[in-house]
């Protein structure tokens, strides 16, 4: 080996091939440990050389033909829009364990007038993928016919459904807990002071506000004593647009505090109190829901209830691979806890500031 291997997939701006010292800089390991993983030579742990075969596909390098792998099979993963930065997070996420068991996913988005779930589908199996993982697709609708899923496990192919849940269909569910997430901003807000506590959510008709509303009901009871809450509740779109306008009716209501069932919701809702001239948190409490990637840099730095992308793919994907290898689905739903994250659109409620 002569320190350095050509680039042939992308160059350098200047040219050059990628020397020995830049892989071994990426990846934390020496170019002697380079250059066997690169000749395929014994030796290296599989931490090591996976280490070196990452850092080589960050650099944007193509991979010698004798280090590429043969996939296992393909995967469908059908996803809603990727506008709310959630859903890319969770096909990263997915697709990068995918990939660490050896099989090439197929991305299919959903879009607005675009392909709907079930022609996505059959192109999938007409594909002949292994499985399918579904993320917040119709099996978090309660109005939506069931036996689209159905047909798919009695034909054996095997499917894994994130983000929803449905007592009609024999396949794992991946969810996180909805209920304690509203648990958890209520309690939040509670702890600052706050009593008139909003829910800004989506359409009645999906499971996962079907659950946070059903947590958000259980803790102004306990917490404050709360009965009726009807009027504290505001359904819209999941949306920015959306949480404005939730967060314009809860505003109207007095509340001081508002939770929203997704971090681009609450963005809507820090709208809708700016064009009242009132302050986030200084006058109003925002907190959200997912921590989706960037949102810790929003005006000013959001608080959400966290769901925990990584658990939740890592767990589709070890599922999924249960059934590939024969192991019989089950009607399962594996529930992951949320967890809140403080950062600055919460403070002092009306009681505290007194």
């Amino acid at each position: 080996m002569d320190g350095e291997l050509t680039n042939t997939s992308r160059s350098r701006p200047d040219g050059a091939g990628i020397r020995l010292a830049d892989i071994a800089a990426q990846s934390g390991v020496s170019e002697a440990t380079v250059s066997r993983v690169l000749n395929g030579k014994p030796g290296v742990s599989q931490g090591t050389r996976q280490a070196v075969l990452t850092a080589l596909d960050l650099m944007g390098y193509e991979r010698p033909q004798r280090l590429r792998q043969r996939s296992n099979g393909l995967i469908g993963l059908v996803t809603p829009e990727l506008d709310n930065p959630i859903f890319p997070a969770f096909a990263q996420a997915i697709e990068k364990a995918l990939t660490q068991h050896g099989y090439t996913p197929v991305l299919c988005t959903q879009l607005p007038g675009g392909a709907p779930e079930d022609e996505f589908t059959e192109l999938l199996i007409d594909r002949g993928v292994s499985g399918i993982v579904f993320v917040s697709g119709l099996h978090a609708d309660t109005t939506a016919k069931m036996d689209r899923y159905t047909r798919l496990t009695d034909r054996g192919l095997p499917i894994v459904l994130l983000d929803g849940y449905s007592g009609r269909i024999e396949a794992p569910f991946i969810s996180p807990d909805d209920r304690a997430a509203a648990r958890l901003a209520v309690q939040h807000l509670v702890d600052l002071g706050h009593e008139r506590i909003g829910l800004a959510v989506g359409p009645r008709r999906f499971v996962p506000v079907i659950r946070k509303i059903e947590g958000y009901r259980q803790a102004m009871a306990q917490l404050l004593g709360a009965g009726e809450v009807d009027e504290l509740i505001s359904h819209s779109l999941f949306s920015v647009e959306g949480g404005q306008a939730a967060a314009a009716q809860l505003l109207e209501r007095g509340c001081t505090g508002i939770v929203c069932a997704s971090d681009l919701m609450a963005l809507g809702a820090i709208r809708a109190c700016r064009d009242r001239g009132l302050s986030v948190p200084a006058d109003v409490s925002v907190v959200g829901f997912d921590d989706s990637p960037l949102i810790a840099f929003t005006d000013p730095p959001l608080t959400t209830v966290r769901k925990p992308i990584g658990a939740m793919a890592s767990a589709a994907v070890a599922t999924l691979l249960e059934e590939i290898n024969g192991i019989r689905s089950r009607h399962i739903e594996l529930m992951f806890q949320p967890e809140l994250v403080v950062r600055r659109s919460t403070g002092s409620g009306p009681l505290v500031n007194r």
